[in-house]
């Protein structure tokens, strides 16, 4: 016969859920550990030691600790003109990035025919390979046999033919102005906005397949325009997903290197600041300098997105 056993206390119950819950998580818990924590310490100590790349296997945990790598970082002037050109390029292809995958995702949430069709055709700049992308890129702007510089010369009258890719800067006249512009870090933003719109496509367009359509009907039955119920109805209630995506964006974005090296390898005005980490590690062989500055910029990325998220919540709670 099965016996009844006394009801086991609430205290015990909870400890016994909390050592199989930790005994379910253990194997993520290490592989978090391996992988992230433990290379994060480790480039953290680095920066704090004087170590060349020649040298990084027969170094100690605590040789050499200095604070020179830190001191060279950052009375280094090449550390504030990348950090102004990074952050150029994060917002620029940011707010790009989003506002097109935000355009993309109001036209094709209709039905029509051949809407599948053309929704999966929007993600091939995000899932085809960088090194294809980016070499079709630079054979479109070849400023000798580029498709982009033969329309420009022959339909649009430009008098001579642009190098997107190593023109730091050039002439643009407007409306009788003429204007300096980085040509080459604008080409870089038109890239990266081009190449990761579908990621915002994806987030925006789930969100609105999930509104439902009575509240836009409403405010059409209301009198409202097309542009009022965007605004007032459609825009609201995107808020919440285009904030996490200007968060993701921003850091992958501020972080980014292949794209920025395949393209134009940092010359002309685009050396960001991932590519000066490159720079000292390859270059110069400085483990411990490259180590400092990225210890200097993730504390700054930290700091920026720390600063968003709290005009974010602090936007939410001033709101009605």
């Amino acid at each position: 016969m099965r016996k009844n056993h006394p009801e086991e206390p609430a205290g015990g119950l909870r400890r016994r859920d909390a050592r199989t819950g930790l005994l379910l998580i253990s194997p993520t818990l290490v592989i978090v550990l391996a992988i992230v924590v433990v290379p994060l310490l480790w480039s953290l100590l680095i920066a704090f030691q004087r170590m060349r790349l020649l040298s990084i296997g027969r170094a100690g945990l605590f040789d050499n600790l200095t604070l020179a790598n830190f001191q060279r970082v950052l009375t280094s002037g090449e550390l504030g003109e990348g950090l102004v050109t990074t952050l150029a390029y994060t917002a620029g292809a940011t707010a790009l990035s989003v506002s097109l995958g935000l355009a993309v995702a109001l036209a094709l949430r209709r039905p029509f025919r051949g809407r599948g069709l053309v929704r999966a055709a929007m993600l091939l700049p995000y899932i085809a390979p960088v090194v294809a992308v980016t070499f079709v890129w630079r054979v479109m702007l070849n400023p000798e046999f580029g498709i982009v510089n033969a329309v420009g010369t022959r339909l649009l009258g430009w008098d001579d033919p642009v190098a997107f890719l190593s023109q730091p800067t050039g002439e643009l006249s407007l409306l009788g102005l003429h204007l300096t512009v980085p040509t080459a870090l604008l080409t870089l933003i038109a890239f990266e906005g081009w190449r990761y719109f579908p990621f915002a496509f994806l987030f925006l367009l789930a969100r609105l397949q999930a509104m439902p359509h009575s509240v836009e009907e409403a405010a059409t039955v209301d009198g409202a325009t097309p542009l009022q119920s965007f605004r007032h109805v459609i825009l609201p209630q995107l808020m919440p997903v285009i904030a996490v995506l200007v968060v993701l964006r921003t850091i992958w974005t501020f972080n980014e290197f292949d794209d920025v090296f395949l393209l134009t390898g940092g010359g002309a005005g685009t050396e960001v600041v991932s590519v000066r980490v490159y720079e000292l590690l390859t270059v110069q062989r400085n483990v411990g300098a490259a180590a400092a500055q990225s210890v200097v910029l993730a504390a700054i990325l930290v700091v920026l997105i720390g600063a968003y998220m709290w005009l974010l919540r602090r936007r939410g709670e001033e709101s009605p």
